[in-house]
């Protein structure tokens, strides 16, 4: 169960505002994390917490291909993001680095900025805590779910071959 203080934001949120080119120079999580989303959202890394999730509407993650967005997302404490639509490189990266997103209109429809929320990711289920409103998201089938309770893609195939 994924629990959280909601943060969200527009369409079109690209991979140069989640991580800004000019750190991309480094691939340390931590000094990724620390320029999260800084040129969208300059207090971000100072308004969140453990647990917290990204709410956006379409088209989140588009831009140029860097698996550094995903990461920086991840580390920054961020536990899942939910939006209308993903770019579909950003998809993909973010479930080989093991940070869970979910696609589920009603919910972004239904969720405000600040709004405390709970994930199941086994069931999909997305509750909005503070208004009490539940929504149904495409649940991650086990072996994605494994994938993401790991960390990703690499620890996962070890896992697999050890």
């Amino acid at each position: 169960m994924i629990k959280g203080k909601v943060h969200k934001y527009g369409s079109n949120v690209d991979t140069d505002v989640i991580i800004p080119a000019r750190y991309l120079n480094t691939t340390d999580p931590v000094e990724l994390a620390s320029h999260c989303m800084e040129d969208i959202d300059a207090d971000f890394t100072k308004k969140v917490k453990p647990g917290d999730i990204i709410v956006a509407d379409d088209n989140f993650g588009c831009g140029s291909s860097r698996e550094h967005a995903p990461i920086s997302i991840k580390a920054s404490g961020i536990s899942a993001v939910i939006a209308n639509t993903f770019a579909r490189i950003f998809y993909r990266n973010s479930l080989n680095t093991g940070l869970p997103i979910l696609e589920c209109p009603e919910a972004v429809a239904g969720i405000s900025n600040g709004d405390e929320v709970e994930i199941d990711l086994e069931s999909g289920k997305i509750t909005n805590v503070t208004t009490g409103k539940s929504y149904q998201a495409k649940p991650f089938p086990p072996f994605m779910r494994e994938l993401i309770e790991v960390g990703g893609l690499v620890k996962y195939a070890q896992a697999k071959l050890n």
